[in-house]
């Protein structure tokens, strides 16, 4: 992961945190950084050692959506190119939405265009209230195709098409109104939040955050109560003889920590 132009990435206190890293665009995502994103959530999905992911962009922007130069110049190479161009993002925003470990993304400055589907393929996302977001593909003669399904994930149909139709600017304030932001804050009390909420996922076990996300994603796919209670009651069966419900269960009667909060305080 050292080899990443576009993003960059730390790990500390089991913490993985990814950075856009085009400041001076305002971390407008070109095609290599959806390449980097896909390849690193790819790889922290295989990191025992990291409980958490944060998204967040370096400089004054969260993400200023595509990088329309580089749109531009693919869009005169023809269709195929294009759709293969379609389908980096389609990789990026799945890796980041089906990543078993909880995912966190920062909005700030402005958030504009794809980097509304960056937000929105995020377990939660934290808001400066200073903020401002548009869905600004409609008028450059695009739709916000790729990122429509995460978004739509937390806005409304009647919303989403009030948004997309008009591609009008929106504050903080209103994406919370609209479900695209979960918690507004201040820009000065942006990191005590993400530690407070980072300290509460950290004392969840493992395999129950990558269990609540599985099913949180497979029912949306069920399509009747046969489906819905094949799968849940598997689910709790599965979790209830493994190693590590038993060892949450047994420490709770114990009145002990369980192994992963103790090994949380050992890193």
């Amino acid at each position: 992961m050292d080899s990443y132009k576009e993003i960059c990435v730390n790990t500390k206190d089991g913490v993985a945190t990814i950075w856009l890293n085009k400041p001076d665009l305002h971390n407008a995502v070109s095609i290599q950084m959806l390449e980097e994103l896909t390849d690193c959530f790819h790889s922290i999905e295989q990191m025992d050692n990291v409980r958490v992911i944060v998204l967040r962009g370096k400089g004054k922007s969260f993400s200023a959506g595509a990088n329309l130069v580089n749109m531009l110049t693919v869009s005169k190479s023809g269709y195929e190119q294009n759709l293969d161009d379609g389908y980096k993002w389609t990789s990026c925003l799945s890796s980041i939405a089906s990543s078993s470990k909880p995912t966190i993304a920062i909005a700030t400055g402005n958030v504009f265009g794809g980097g509304n589907g960056l937000l929105a393929a995020a377990d939660m996302v934290i808001a400066d209230e200073n903020a401002i977001f548009s869905f600004s593909e409609v008028k450059l003669g695009l739709a916000p195709s790729t990122i429509l399904p995460y978004v739509l994930t937390r806005v409304n149909q009647q919303k989403a098409k009030f948004l997309m139709l008009t591609g009008k600017r929106f504050s903080a304030a209103e994406g919370y109104d609209y479900g695209l932001v979960d918690f507004l804050t201040p820009s000065e009390k942006i990191e005590a939040l993400l530690n407070s909420i980072i300290a509460d996922l950290r004392k969840a076990s493992p395999s129950g955050i990558k269990e609540i996300k599985r099913l949180i994603r497979e029912l949306r796919y069920c399509s009747n109560i046969d489906e819905v209670n094949n799968l849940t009651a598997n689910s709790i069966a599965t979790l209830k003889i493994s190693t590590e419900a038993q060892e949450g269960i047994s420490a709770f009667i114990e009145k002990r920590k369980p192994y992963w909060l103790v090994e949380n305080e050992n890193e």
